[in-house]
């Protein structure tokens, strides 16, 4: 979701005069039509089946996990309400685009408003740049509580981690409002199909037929404050868990150690490894290959954009006992009832 690599390829629509105001002002785009994978129809239904049933885990494994940190005590700590607050951004983030995808590929409507692409690219945006946070945040955590142990309960007490998750959703709001206006107000002079599935803030500015040098500097703005910051504090972090656990003569305490951050360190590792392959990648030109090349970009942020957050509540359950535990007492507790 975020690109310093923006290569804009001038098309049928130039660099802005003032004499094309007029013809702009005729050729707004009022709606975009998503060309999704409308180049494969035979596979279509095989991809709505497929997204489908991602999207009910993602649904459901996150709502679990939700669930059961609200109403397991055992679970209300800074780990567990910050894994929570992943779970409800995931949520968040695949509703504003799975359901519109679904109707896409079922119903073959690929158009979407103005307003409605605006909104889709302003939770996807706004949910990206919060998860890179928020991850960051829970390295911290892990940070205090295997190298301070005895400090933990005092650094991060409740008001400090409920800070911390506020500043990470303020931020990346915040962070979204910007890159969405920005890019929303530019001129598309009636060149309104996207080639994506999804209103991806990437594809949108290609359309642009005015100079989006301030779009690519607000975003290696951006870059630098929720990629590469938040990886610096995930990398610091953990080079002083690995020298810590080292350092423990216990091998239990070292395995639990290691359990503890297992689960968090594997979902950072996919989370960015996919990213980073996405969009640091330098982006082709006019190649005799470049529509097979655009179709694995887009198989690529589906990757990202629902099996991610399929997998989050999967690896933390099944690395984490605590979670385990909640969500079976849960579950019995419903059959009593």
């Amino acid at each position: 979701f975020l690109t310093v690599n923006i290569f804009y390829t001038k098309s049928s629509c130039d660099i802005l005069k003032a004499d094309d105001m007029d013809k702009i002002n005729q050729t707004f785009a009022s709606e975009f039509l998503l060309l999704g994978f409308s180049g494969y129809p035979k596979l279509e239904i095989m991809y709505f089946i497929l997204i489908l049933l991602m999207y009910l885990v993602i649904l459901t494994g996150n709502g679990v996990l939700i669930l059961a940190s609200i109403f397991d005590a055992h679970l209300h700590t800074p780990m567990y309400f910050f894994l929570g607050n992943l779970s409800f951004l995931d949520i968040c983030y695949t509703s504003s685009s799975v359901p519109s995808t679904l109707v896409s590929l079922i119903s073959k409507k690929r158009n979407i408003s103005f307003y409605g692409c605006a909104v889709q690219m302003f939770v996807g945006f706004a949910m990206g740049s919060t998860e890179c946070f928020l991850l960051g945040m829970m390295a911290f955590d892990r940070y205090v509580a295997i190298c301070n142990p005895l400090r933990y309960p005092i650094i991060m007490s409740k008001v400090v981690y409920v800070l911390m998750a506020s500043v990470s959703w303020l931020s990346g709001g915040i962070n979204s409002i910007v890159q969405t206006s920005l890019a929303m107000q530019l001129p598309f002079c009636g060149n309104n199909v996207i080639n994506h599935f999804t209103c991806e803030i990437l594809a949108v500015l290609k359309l642009a037929c005015a100079d989006i040098s301030l779009n690519i500097i607000t975003m290696a703005v951006s870059n630098m404050a929720f990629l590469v910051l938040p990886l610096i504090v995930i990398f610091f972090s953990y080079i002083f868990i690995l020298y810590t656990i080292l350092r423990m003569n216990s091998a239990t305490g070292r395995r639990k150690a290691f359990s503890t951050c297992s689960a968090h360190l594997t979902v950072v590792i996919i989370f960015y490894g996919t990213i980073f392959f996405m969009y640091a990648k330098p982006k082709s030109q006019e190649f005799p290959g470049e529509d097979k090349l655009q179709t694995s970009d887009k198989l690529i942020s589906l990757f990202y954009g629902v099996l991610t957050p399929m997998l989050n509540p999967i690896i933390y359950s099944l690395r984490n006992k605590d979670v385990k535990t909640a969500v079976k007492y849960m579950l019995n507790r419903k059959a009593i009832q």
